[in-house]
Parts: C-alpha cells; structure tokens; sequence
C-alpha cells in the first residue's frame, strides 16, 4: 500500500562545506561558538540538497542505474565531497526513503476505521501532486522483486506491515458498519495496495489519468455497501 510512500527543499553550499564532525575538529582558536553552529547549518543544507538530487536520480533511474557521480555533479560537488555527507549510495538510499516516507505519513495523517477511506485518499491525491516520490517509490518497489536488491527486505515487509495494519483497521470499520460486511479483510487489504500502486503506475504513463476519481470509485464499488442496504 502506497500509504507507507520525501524532501525538503534546501539551499545549496560549496564542496569544501564541514559536517558537524569536521566542525568540531576546527583549531581552538575559533572566535566564537558561532561558527560551528554554522558550519552545521550549512552541512545539514548540503545533505539535503543531496538528498533532493538523489530523489530525482533514483526515480527516474532506479536505485541500481542511478549514478552517486550524477547527483554529486547536480550539487556541485565532487564524488569524494558527496562521500563527506554520506558514507555510501546505500546511505543516502536510506534516507531518500525515510524523508519520503515521512512526507506521505504527514499528508495522511493517523488512521483509524473512522479516518481510513479518507486517509486512503489523501495518500492517492498526495502522490498525484509529487510526480518524483511517486515515481521513486514505483521504480525502486519494481526494483525491489529482486531478492539482491538492497531494498528488497524492507519493501516485502514493509508490504506485509501494511497488510496487517489496514486489515486490522477494516475489522473494526466492518464491526462498526463503515465497509461492507461480506468483504475478506485479509484480502481487502492486499487489494487496497494493488490498487493504490497500480493507478500510480498508469498515472506515470499518461497523466491525464485521475487516481483519486479512479481510487474513490473503487472504494465506492468494493469497498462500501450500496446505498439501499444502509
């Protein structure tokens, strides 16, 4: 389920930037304590800026094609600058996906069988307005299918927590008479997140798709009983 689908935009600084690491290895003799909370700052400007570039790279190319020297070279940094930031491209992998996540979960919000449908739709009508989280997460989810791929555990689990969270939640929107009451809820949540995936991926073909009038007609026509059985 996409609802597990991030950055901020950050300004940019030279290739000799220093991390909080190498702040604190300046000479003594600095003039004040001024300049260390500067250099963070700006450190943590750079990392974002990377992370932005990166976000670009790997959802257009993917995490295996996509070029640590590219990014480096679309911040003005050179590969061993990029390496001061982070370690490896596993990395700042990492932290594309946690940022992305972190965005989604914010434009949803918490959710419950009260909140779900709706929750649902913002994540659809969220990753309709962020064409590159929405392509990263459908190029690296593809990707992912590969058991060498990096990624590859935490997408299968992430799947499967996401499974068992909204099936948990359509239990007690079925007891409550939210959802229909003839419906798998084992099979309702794999389904949910096949959908929601799979609208991405044609949206990305032909924008002129609408995932949220297509998502809401689905969860009108599955999801929810006819209006006559209320």
């Amino acid at each position: 389920m996409n609802s597990n689908e991030a950055t901020d935009a950050a300004s940019g600084t030279s290739a000799s930037t220093p991390t909080p690491e190498a702040s604190g290895h300046e000479a003594s003799g600095a003039p004040s304590s001024r300049a260390p909370r500067g250099s963070y700052a700006k450190g943590q400007a750079k990392r974002q800026e990377i992370v932005d570039a990166a976000l670009v790279v790997f959802g257009r190319s993917g995490y295996h094609s996509g070029s640590l020297r590219e990014i480096a070279k679309r911040v003005n940094l050179t590969l061993a600058g990029l390496m001061h930031h982070f370690a490896g491209k596993e990395e700042l992998f990492t932290e594309v996906l946690r940022q992305r996540d972190a965005r989604v979960q914010e434009a949803a919000g918490d959710v419950s069988e009260f909140t779900l449908l709706e929750q649902m739709r913002k994540v659809v009508a969220y990753n309709q307005t962020t064409r590159g989280l929405t392509s990263l997460y459908t190029v690296i989810s593809a990707e992912a299918t590969d058991s060498e791929h990096p990624a590859h555990e935490e997408f299968a689990r992430r799947y499967a927590d996401t499974a068992t969270s909204t099936r948990g939640v359509l239990v007690d929107a079925q007891r409550d008479g939210i959802i229909r009451a003839d419906i798998d809820t084992a099979h309702a949540a794999r389904l949910i997140a096949a959908v929601m995936d799979g609208l991405q991926q044609q949206w990305l073909l032909d924008e002129s798709v609408d995932m949220t009038a297509a998502f809401d007609e689905f969860v009108r026509g599955y999801l929810l009983a006819p209006r006559g059985d209320a």
